[in-house]
């Protein structure tokens, strides 16, 4: 089967492979018990399985994007979590080991976990593979676009944030702060994110979901009577 490019396709896919079919049943089994927020459920997950397979495209196996995807996220503390930078490598080394039990080659276990290890923005690293980049690009493209605003109003309520401060809302005469106002978190990280991107697709698609937030951005400045500087 060629690499899938729609979701029914993807889920073909998963469910004829039975290491793919054991890790999306594992994903849902974290979704059924609550592990895990909307942001980062199985429905994430298979949007940048898809996504890592279109950036990746010939450079990467579509096994391994797919199963990159379904345990990216498989160790999740809170985003306010003293332990959240450490998620990405405790999920790593979750997936090398599941991975080898479930068949996987060792290089193919290796390439997985480097690139889940490599692919959060709070690492901060540089993905050296095609499949971590891939995998990168796709995971960040959720924090944009409709998604993205989703997550972010979604993530800031969960944390006691206001949408944003009514006395000043485009932080002019204070410090950002997106801990306690959600639109902040646009001008701190979200609109910053095409430029991080290191496939041409993915800043392509990237852009694309950024002027969507800008469009917000600018639609709630008509509402609140309160113009972008």
């Amino acid at each position: 089967m060629t690499a899938p490019d729609r979701l029914p396709e993807l889920l073909e896919f998963a469910h004829a492979d039975p290491a793919l079919a054991a890790l999306l049943a594992e994903a849902r089994a974290r979704d059924a018990a609550g592990a895990l927020d909307p942001a980062h459920d199985t429905a994430h997950a298979l949007r940048v399985a898809l996504w890592t397979l279109r950036l990746g495209g010939d450079g990467v196996d579509p096994r391994e994007a797919v199963a990159a995807a379904l345990l990216h996220d498989a160790v999740h503390p809170p985003k306010d979590s003293p332990e959240r930078p450490q998620a990405s490598a405790r999920s790593a080394e979750l997936a090398r080991g599941r991975l080898a039990a479930l068949g996987f080659a060792p290089e193919s276990c290796e390439r997985v976990a480097l690139a889940i290890r490599d692919h959060s923005f709070s690492r901060g690293a540089r993905p050296e593979g095609e499949l971590g980049r891939a995998l990168q690009d796709a995971d960040r493209l959720e924090a944009l676009g409709a998604i993205g605003l989703l997550r972010c109003l979604g993530s800031g309520e969960r944390m006691g944030a206001a949408w944003f401060d009514a006395d000043d809302p485009w932080a002019e005469g204070r410090e950002l702060d997106d801990r306690r106002f959600s639109i902040d978190h646009f001008f701190t990280k979200l609109l910053q994110l095409p430029a991080t991107m290191r496939t041409a697709a993915g800043r392509e698609e990237a852009e694309r979901r950024a002027a969507f937030l800008r469009a917000f951005l600018a639609r709630l400045a008509a509402e609140i009577d309160r113009p972008l500087p």
